[in-house]
C-alpha cells in the first residue's frame, strides 16, 4: 500500500523567506506607526464578518495569511505601542523584547521541571535576581515569573491563607466548614479589581473583604487599619492578609508600606504589596522612597509588562517566604517526579499553572539591551513628561487636577467655574472623554474617585515623546472648547 503524503511543516527555505518578510514588517510597523490611528474606526462584529465561519480544508499560503493581516487584522487594532496610547497601564512592547519572543517561540519550552527547561528555569533565577536588586527589594526575597499581576496576586492570597495554622485548607477546604471563623482581607477602594476576583475564588467572598478609609491623597490610613483589625477580631473574625498599592490603578496613590507593614507584622497578618506599575520606578534615585518599608511585605508584585517595555505577560513575584507558595501548591504526580527533584527546584510547585513559558528570555534581552542606566533614563523622561502635562491642566482655568503627579499618570477633568454639579460635571466629562477617543488620534481613560467621574492619562510608551504629549494637550483643549461652545453651562 502506498504511503499518503500530506503537508508537514514549512521548510527551512520557506521559514526563511517569510520569517524575513515578518521581521521587515515589524520594523516597518514601528517605525511606522503613527500613520496609523490608535483606535480603528469598526463596529463590534465587523472583522468577524470578514473571517470564514468554518476552518480551511486544505492548506493556505503565506502570503495569503499576510495578506490578511495588512487588510483585516491591522484595520481592526487598538495599537498599544502607538506613541499616543496613553490609556490605562500601557504596556509597551521594545524590539528586543519582541525578538525574544520569536525565539521563545521557537524553542517552545515547558519550564515546568528543571529537567524539562534547565536553561529557562535557572535564567528565571538570575533576571528575577536582576530585576530585584535594581529595584532595590532585600536579597532575601525569592522571585518567581507569573503571567500577570491578576494571578500574582491570587498566589500572594492563596500563600496568606495557607500560612494560617491549623485550618487544613488543602485536605478539608472550606465549603462548609463550621470549625474555622471567616476570613477576613484589608485593602481600600483603590486597590485592584483582581484582589476582589482573588478573593472570590479563594473562599474569602467579597463579604471577606473589608475597606480601609483612605486620605486626602487617596492612600491607606494606617490607624484606621489597626482599627478595624482590633475591631474584627473582638467580633470573631479571622484577619489574614493586607495588600498595599504602589501605584494604584486610578490615581497611582502609594499606600504607606512601612506603617502597614508594621501593624501587619504585629498582628501576624501577611502583607502583599501591590508595584504592577509603580515598582519599577524604584530604581530611579530619588524615587527609592516608595519602597519604604517593603523589607516587611510577605510578597510583591511588579509587572515589566507596564512600565519596562517587556512584551505582555511578564509578571514577577517576590516573597520571603516560598515554602509557604510551596505548601500552598505543590502536587507532584508520579510521571512528573525526576532524580534532580532533591537538588533543584522545580518551579510547577510554586503555583496553578503546570505549564510554564520561557517568559524569562525577554527579560533578559530588555535588560541586556537597554541597561539599567538606559532603562532608568527613559522612565525619568516619562516622570518629566507627566509633571509638564500636570502643569498644563494646574495653569488652565477651566481644568482641574485630581490627586498627586506620583510616576507617568495624571489624573484631571474639565471643570468650568459655572458648573457645580458634579452629575452635570460627570456627564460633562464623560462626553469630553468619548469625543477624544474616537478621533482616533488619542487614547486616554477614566475612573471615578469619591463619585467624580476622571479622565487619565498614562505617560509610558516607549515610543511617547513631548510632542506626543503636546499634541495630546492641543487636542483635549480644542474638544473640551467645542463641547463646552455646544452646551449651557448653568
Amino acid at each position: 500500500m502506498e504511503e499518503k503524503k500530506f503537508s508537514k511543516d514549512m521548510s527551512p527555505g520557506d521559514f526563511k523567506t517569510y520569517g524575513y518578510k515578518i521581521v521587515d514588517w515589524i520594523a516597518d510597523y514601528f517605525e511606522n506607526i503613527e500613520k496609523f490611528p490608535v483606535t480603528p474606526s469598526i463596529k463590534p462584529g465587523d472583522i468577524k464578518k470578514l473571517l470564514p465561519a468554518s476552518p480551511p480544508s486544505s492548506s493556505q499560503s503565506m502570503d495569503e495569511i499576510l495578506k490578511d493581516i495588512d487588510n483585516i487584522i491591522i484595520p481592526g487594532m487598538t495599537h498599544w505601542n502607538h506613541p499616543d496610547f496613553m490609556a490605562y497601564f500601557n504596556s509597551t512592547s521594545s524590539s528586543p523584547g519582541v525578538l525574544a519572543e520569536f525565539l521563545s517561540a521557537a524553542l517552545n519550552v515547558n519550564a515546568m521541571l528543571w529537567l524539562t527547561g534547565p536553561a529557562s528555569v535557572e535564567l528565571e533565577r538570575v533576571t528575577l535576581n536582576w530585576l530585584r536588586q535594581m529595584v532595590g527589594i532585600p536579597d532575601n526575597f525569592w522571585g518567581i515569573i507569573y503571567d500577570t499581576a491578576s494571578v500574582s496576586s491570587f498566589h500572594a492570597i492563596a500563600a496568606a491563607r495557607e500560612q494560617i495554622p491549623g485550618l487544613q485548607i488543602r485536605e478539608k477546604g472550606i465549603a462548609g466548614r463550621n470549625d474555622i471563623l471567616p476570613f477576613h482581607l484589608y485593602c481600600t477602594d483603590h486597590t485592584h479589581s483582581s484582589i476582589d476576583k482573588a478573593a472570590i475564588t479563594l473562599g474569602i467572598g467579597i463579604e471577606g473583604i473589608r475597606r480601609i478609609p483612605v486620605d486626602k491623597n487617596f492612600c491607606m490610613i494606617p490607624h484606621e487599619l489597626q482599627r478595624i483589625i482590633t475591631e474584627d477580631r473582638q467580633n470573631g473574625f479571622l484577619p489574614f492578609c493586607a495588600v498595599a498599592t504602589v501605584g494604584t490603578t486610578s490615581t497611582t496613590s502609594i499606600d504607606p508600606v512601612k506603617e502597614i507593614g508594621e501593624i501587619c507584622t504585629a498582628e501576624n497578618i501577611w502583607l502583599h504589596v501591590d508595584a504592577a506599575y509603580g515598582g519599577t520606578a524604584a530604581m530611579i534615585p530619588g524615587m527609592e522612597r516608595i519602597f519604604n518599608g517593603i523589607e516587611l511585605a510577605d510578597s510583591i508584585v511588579i509587572n515589566p509588562h507596564k512600565w519596562m517595555f517587556t512584551p505582555i505577560d511578564l509578571s514577577a513575584f517576590y516573597t520571603r517566604k516560598p515554602q509557604v507558595l510551596k505548601r500552598a501548591f505543590s502536587l507532584v504526580a508520579e510521571y512528573l517526579k525526576t532524580e534532580e527533584d532533591s537538588e533543584t527546584e522545580n518551579l510547577m510547585d510554586y503555583g496553578i499553572q503546570l505549564g510554564r513559558r520561557f517568559r524569562s528570555l525577554k527579560l533578559w534581552f530588555v535588560i541586556r539591551y537597554f541597561g539599567v542606566e538606559g532603562i532608568i533614563n527613559i522612565l525619568k523622561e516619562h516622570l518629566r513628561l507627566a509633571k509638564l502635562f500636570a502643569q498644563w491642566i494646574d495653569a488652565h482655568p477651566k481644568f482641574e487636577r485630581i490627586g498627586l503627579v506620583n510616576f507617568g499618570v495624571v489624573c484631571f477633568r474639565l471643570h468650568p467655574l459655572e458648573i457645580t454639579s458634579d452629575d452635570k460635571l460627570n456627564e460633562l466629562n464623560e462626553k469630553l472623554l468619548n469625543v477624544i477617543n474616537s478621533t482616533g488620534k488619542l487614547l486616554i481613560s477614566h475612573t471615578k474617585v469619591g463619585g467624580k467621574y476622571i479622565i487619565r492619562i498614562c505617560i509610558s510608551g516607549l515610543r511617547t515623546e513631548e510632542r506626543h504629549v503636546k499634541q495630546a494637550w492641543i487636542l483635549i483643549r480644542k474638544e473640551s472648547e467645542r463641547l463646552l461652545g455646544s452646551i449651557k453651562l448653568a
